[in-house]
């Protein structure tokens, strides 16, 4: 792999890039915020995709993507001389130094500048550490001895946020209000367990998932509409609960299911083409007997 100085010279040879495409490409060079916004969210999903198939060899090319567009955002934004890529990279180094203070001496918040002991800034991380847990060895320098699993990480992490200067103002209000739906449960359930608001043990869920459905399908027997649209919410949502609780991740699921789906329905429809018929003029019967040769298939 490559060294930390190629690293750095391949991010300042992209960054140089940018700069001379801002000046001289038309295309580059009318872009702005609003405007790259939609490719943003088209380049993000294909990492995802990416991401999913465990593809490498385009998880790195859509990261590259992902970071010029970063790097694009900054670009624009040093324009205003709002800020640039080291703002936005410092920012990121600070909040993560802050947000770890069982790994992080508080000197190494704010660009490594010290802080004194009596500083409120220090005293707030202190206290995100959980005020009890800090201790000093014997020469005297603040050790932070809690956080020792993921789960106590994440659990401070969130307290963290809530006690920066300009960090979330609510539990829940560091969720961006523009994620899926199914994305954002999970995130609404997981970010309000870090606070210890969760089923005391897993298991108990189920009683919930099943009051959920018997709700809904009272609501659909019923012919009710607008009921029947607030109790499927109830009963998606119970089910994104257990999944969280069992450690599985819902939208990766679905997505699996998704593909599955496309694979054996295109595998029904490519045999309707050989059979010289349109899926609209085949029974039902037809098209299950083709679903269950790509199923098997599948598990050869």
């Amino acid at each position: 792999m490559h060294t930390r100085e190629e690293k750095l010279e391949a991010f300042g040879r992209l960054m140089d890039v940018l700069d001379q495409l801002r000046v001289k490409c038309p295309w580059d060079k009318k872009q702005t915020n609003e405007s790259l916004r939609p490719n943003t969210i088209e380049e993000t999903f294909e990492l995802c995709d990416a991401l999913l198939k465990n593809d490498t060899h385009n998880i790195c090319k859509e990261l590259g993507d992902v970071l010029m567009h970063v790097l694009f955002y900054s670009v624009i934004g040093s324009e205003t001389e709002s800020f640039d890529i080291a703002d936005v990279c410092n920012m990121q180094a600070d909040k993560l130094i802050f947000r770890h203070p069982h790994v992080y001496h508080p000197s190494q918040v704010g660009a490594g500048k010290p802080l004194p002991l009596d500083d409120p800034d220090f005293q707030l991380f202190a206290e995100s550490a959980g005020g009890k847990n800090v201790e000093k060895d014997s020469s005297g320098t603040t050790q932070f001895q809690q956080a020792k699993t993921s789960e106590q990480v994440l659990q401070n992490w969130e307290q963290i946020k809530l006690r920066e200067k300009d960090g979330n103002r609510s539990v829940l209000s560091g969720v961006p209000d523009a994620l899926p739906s199914l994305i954002k449960a999970y995130r609404i359930q997981d970010k309000a367990r870090n606070v210890g608001f969760d089923w005391a043990k897993k298991e108990d869920v189920w009683a919930k998932v099943h009051e959920e459905l018997d709700e809904l399908e009272a609501e659909l027997q019923r012919e009710d509409k607008e009921r029947s649209t607030h109790e499927l919410g109830d009963f998606l949502f119970s089910v994104i609960n257990a999944a969280r609780l069992y450690k599985l991740n819902p939208d990766n699921a679905l997505e699996h299911t998704n593909q599955k789906f496309i694979r054996r329905f295109n595998y029904v429809e490519q045999h309707s083409i050989k059979e010289g018929k349109s899926l609209n003029d085949m029974t039902l019967e037809e098209m299950d007997k083709l679903w269950n040769e790509a199923k098997k298939y599948e598990t050869e």
